[in-house]
């Protein structure tokens, strides 16, 4: 098994945000090769003492282990919640391709620009 430097975020959104427009802010700013927003799920939890349940989205973000800081700092303007779920998964091992694709994806706009 190789060692990859691709990642991917799993965060949620509540089914009121748009999860359209997030997803397009990370791959237009090249901090996300992709984002997949999935259907309606049903989340319980605990937060301020109380057992919550919500309705949210579930959302993949597919980027690379250099971008993680850069798409930490942006979910401070994006995200909706106070304390948004933020886990980062390595990857380690995948189709060659496919994290070739990943990287090239996420490269600095300015180097794409200067292309």
């Amino acid at each position: 098994m190789e060692s990859s430097d691709c990642v991917v975020i799993l965060t949620t959104l509540p089914i009121s945000a748009d999860a359209d427009a997030f997803a397009r802010a990370l791959v237009d700013e090249r901090l996300a090769a992709c984002v997949s927003v999935y259907g309606e799920i049903t989340s319980t939890f605990r937060w301020q003492e109380r057992v919550q349940t919500d309705h949210e989205r579930q959302v993949m973000i597919k980027t690379t282990a250099g971008r993680v800081s850069d798409v930490k700092t942006r979910f401070a303007h994006l995200h909706p919640y106070e304390v948004p779920e933020f886990l980062v998964l390595t990857c380690a091992d995948g189709g060659e391709a496919y994290l070739e694709w990943v990287r090239e994806s996420v490269v600095s706009a300015i180097i794409h620009e200067n292309s």
